[in-house]
């Protein structure tokens, strides 16, 4: 539907003639209630999405594998020629698995369209004449955007406000420079998209400065709309560990087809019935074939993912939540990571005086430079709103008497270079009764070589460097975060020449503005030295400023070197190589040089996490193992290209999703080698009894009831199991180790022997005592054996008895379940018939507790053998004891 009023080329029409036809104020915006008018008419801002599987699809899909549908078809068969109650019990089991199964896959959807929903991008609107953030899918042709540095374009947009404002094309024109940006009409029909000067596209980058325009097209009516209705079917891409397990299960899959192919073979050379043995083989290939471990990969990743939600870590990418648990090295930002973020001025250095307690005795000079060089607002609250830093300042001009936004009014904003991380500088330029005045704030090295004199209220004298950069680093030191400030009177040529105006500056002093450590930061990094995991600082600020905050936190050591960003500039690549192994400090690092310290660092062979929240924090966080961008200060751009947000801004965030992610990881490891243990145990019975003389132990409906029973309920209960009590006392788990690493491929193998003979034992001991119920017995130890074997592995080092019954009471409640829905089968005389099974008696039912128990015995017997480092001493998941 086009847009109200506007035309097929906004640019040709200039912006007043745009706002008339939208019937908007670029001051005030869309009321509410035209807003929601136009919502209507036009649909929400967001890209048509492909087809998505419906829950009745997602159903059907559970019987597409091939080997279910033969065991359909075969019990069908069986059912038309034999007891037609065997065919109705197997497609009941089967169907009971697809619902489990679809009930996973539903979880594991629901779970990362909220995921999806909560990573929804914003876009900031002028609305009822006040600005307020709202998601960008409720944009309307005619909203008013406001654009900042680091933010995405989210919509197409004629341009009303340009300030030195530049937009990163390159999504639609391919163009790697940054088009500059203008507000005047471009009177050219079909011009391309990259000469279209004025206007400003959905998915777009605003790499510098700052403007607002006006909505002229959303959704699927922008120019990268028509670009994606060219795309019908999402794509769903699968972890790396779901990619190893599906290989995994392909290969084992042609062991268990030619294993199943044996045993039904031994079974006709013995006199078996065929009918009865093909359905044996097919179900034991069914109940045996790990198929659903993909599956229960992704719902444990997306659960996990949607509960570290809860803990302020937003997972964007879910092969993060399966490599946290790698992670060697976090490199993190200070200000707002690692400290509280909640500037203020504690000390004035100006006019060779330090000010700490009185700000009224600062100079006006300095204070109207506070406020003016400042981009911090007032909200309708009377809330100052903006960077911490510029609010910090806003709120110490206040404090001492200067209104800002009276400031802002007699001195009006005439034009503008906004801070850049290679200058390090902002300047603002503004009309005084007396002329035109030039403020510049930035870092006190940066600003203080281009400054020829020295302001003091007796007169300027000249500047004295390297004393000034003294009380610089005297500050720094104390552990603030100092800038310093200075001034230019210019005329109104030089205000058009951008090199004029941060040159020959006349400085007024710094401001020093503290920054406390955030209070549990230092347990989060106590808790990374004993994880293994190497914290680093990477700051902008002053180095002795970094090393202070360092110290204090006790990331660095007191001897310790801090690398600046001038040193990570002037060192070679093979020299840097070894520098990052023992710098634990960088201070006045620009974004771009975070890239050189993360490879550096991986060519060490360390697995990096690093954090960042601008524009050009977003090479380092997509070269990053792990990149992390900030909830509440970061930039859109940093936020696309993270694995993770940090909806808190918190270090302490980082840690606590490391330990969720190991305790994830942890949780798979277990649910597959409960799952895998059990299935061999199956196999290795039915292949096995032959080669003992003894007959078929099971039949195709026991298979299927142990698989449903066992893999169902307290598998899925595993995924909750809390952490281990040393998941973060042992050492990183290498990313390229296999998931069946640390013992648990012998585990799998030698538990699912010893399970296959317990069951074996018990046959033998009724089949020759000449018991009828053999088969009963058989199926109710391999049952009741998979039990005791899910408690006994909620851990792989400490016994159950340690961890408590109670501490996964959804595993107990699956375990109890479990054991009375085999008692029903066994003494209930309606199940009776349909499993074929019969009553124990006393004796045979406690030799059944007593076979079954080993299991968990022999478990408990190798987790104590394990915690002494008497077998699988290369696993570093032993760790340290609690």
């Amino acid at each position: 539907m086009a847009p109200i009023g506007a035309t097929s080329e906004p640019w040709r029409r200039s912006s007043a003639d745009l706002l008339q036809a939208l019937a908007v104020e670029a001051d005030r915006g869309l009321d509410a209630e035209e807003a929601q008018r136009r919502l209507a008419v036009h649909g929400p801002n967001r890209l048509a999405e492909g087809k998505r599987r419906s829950p009745l699809r997602m159903f059907v899909d559970q019987f597409a594998d091939f080997m279910i549908l033969v065991l359909i078809a075969a019990g069908v068969v069986a059912g038309l020629v034999g007891d037609p109650q065997d065919t109705i019990a197997i497609v009941v089991i089967v169907v009971l698995n697809a619902v489990i199964g679809f009930v996973q896959e539903f979880r594991a959807e629901r779970a990362m369209a909220a995921l999806k929903l909560l990573a929804a991008p914003a876009a900031r609107v002028r609305r009822d004449g006040s600005q307020c953030v709202l998601p960008a899918e409720d944009l309307v042709p005619g909203d008013i955007v406001v654009l900042e540095a680091g933010g995405v374009v989210p919509a197409d947009l004629r341009l009303v406000e340009s300030m030195q404002l530049k937009v990163d094309e390159a999504a639609l024109t391919g163009e790697s420079v940054a088009a500059e940006k203008i507000t005047a009409p471009l009177d050219e029909p079909d011009l391309p998209i990259g000469d279209r000067r004025c206007m400003a596209y959905k998915g777009t980058v605003v790499t510098y400065g700052h403007g607002s325009g006006i909505v002229v097209a959303s959704g699927m009516a922008t120019e990268i709309g028509r670009i994606a209705g060219l795309l019908s079917e999402t794509e769903q891409v699968r972890t790396p560990l779901q990619k190893r397990l599906a290989e995994f299960g392909q290969r084992l899959a042609l062991v268990v087809i030619a294993v199943c192919a044996i045993i039904f073979a031994v079974g006709l050379l013995r006199g078996e019935p065929p009918v009865v043995m093909f359905l044996t083989a097919i179900s034991l290939a069914v109940a045996a074939i790990p198929e659903a471990l993909p599956a229960v990969v992704t719902v444990s990743l997306a659960i996990g993912a949607r509960n570290m939600v809860r803990k302020n870590a937003l997972i964007r990418h879910l092969p993060a939540v399966e490599t946290l648990g790698s992670v060697t090295y976090i490199c993190s930002d200070k200000t707002g990571t690692l400290t509280e973020n909640r500037m203020r001025v504690a000390e004035f250095a100006v006019d060779g005086v330090t000010v700490r307690e009185r700000p009224q005795s600062v100079p006006p000079l300095m204070l109207r430079a506070l406020a003016l060089n400042n981009d911090a607002r007032l909200a309708g609250n009377g809330e100052a709103l903006g960077d911490p830093t510029e609010v910090a300042l806003y709120a110490a001009a206040a404090d001492a008497g200067i209104d800002g936004a009276a400031a802002a009014r007699e001195s009006p904003r005439l034009a503008e270079i906004p801070f850049d991380s290679g200058r390090a500088l902002m300047t603002t330029v503004h009309r005084e009764p007396g002329g035109l005045i030039a403020y510049t704030k930035g870092a006190p090295e940066r600003l203080l070589e281009r400054c020829s004199r020295h302001w003091m209220s007796s007169g300027p004298v000249p500047i004295d460097r390297k004393g000034l950069a003294g009380v610089a680093d005297a500050m720094a030191a104390r552990g603030l975060r100092v800038l310093g400030f200075a001034f230019r009177d210019i005329d109104e040529q030089q205000a058009s020449r951008p090199d004029d105006l941060e040159s020959e500056l006349c400085f007024i002093g710094f401001a020093g503005l503290i920054d406390p450590p955030r209070p549990e930061v230092e347990e989060a990094v106590r808790l990374c030295r004993s994880a293994g995991i190497t914290p680093v600082m990477i700051t902008g600020d002053h180095p002795a400023t970094a090393r202070a905050i360092a110290l204090r936190l006790g990331i660095g050591e007191n001897d310790g070197d801090v690398l600046t960003g001038r040193d990570v500039a002037a060192t070679p690549e093979a020299e840097l190589h070894k520098r990052v192994a023992a710098a634990r400090v960088y201070a006045r690092v620009a974004p771009e040089q975070k890239n050189r310290i993360v490879s550096a660092l991986q060519r060490h062979g360390e697995f990096v996490a690093m954090t960042g929240d601008g524009v050009n924090d977003a090479p380092a966080l997509k070269r990053a193992d792990i990149g992390i961008a900030m909830g509440r200060i970061g930039t859109d751009v940093a936020r696309e290209a993270s694995d993770m947000v940090l909806l808190d801004d918190n270090f302490a965030t980082i840690v606590a999703a490391v330990r969720e992610g190991r305790r994830i990881f942890d949780n798979i490891r277990k649910f597959i080698r409960y799952a895998m243990t059990g299935n061999s145990a199956e196999v290795l019975t039915l292949f096995l009894a032959p080669f003992l003389f003894l007959p078929l132990p099971l039949l195709p409906i026991h298979i299927l009831w142990i698989n449903l029973v066992t893999d169902g309920l307290p598998g899925l209960a595993l995924a909750v199991e809390p952490a281990e009590r040393n998941v973060m006392m042992r050492p990183p788990r290498p990313p390229k180790e296999s998931i069946f690493a640390g013992g648990m491929w012998q585990h799998m193998l030698w538990v699912g022997l010893l399970m296959a003979g317990v069951s074996l034992v018990a046959q033998a001991w009724a089949y020759h005592n000449g018991s009828a119920h053999w088969q009963s017995m058989v199926f109710t130890v391999l049952t009741l054996a998979q039990m005791g074997h899910v408690l006994a592995i909620r851990s792989e080092r400490d016994s159950l008895f340690t961890l408590g019954l109670f501490s996964n009471t959804p595993l107990l409640g699956a375990v109890l379940l479990t054991f009375a829905l085999q008692m029903a089968i066994l003494y209930v005389p309606a199940l009776q018939v349909v499993f074929k099974t019969a009553p124990l008696s006393v004796q045979e039912l406690l030799i059944c507790l007593a076979l079954s128990s080993v299991v968990f015995a022999s478990v408990e017997v190798e987790k104590w053998m394990y915690r002494r480092g008497w077998i699988y001493r290369g696993d570093n998941r032993v760790g340290k004891t609690a």
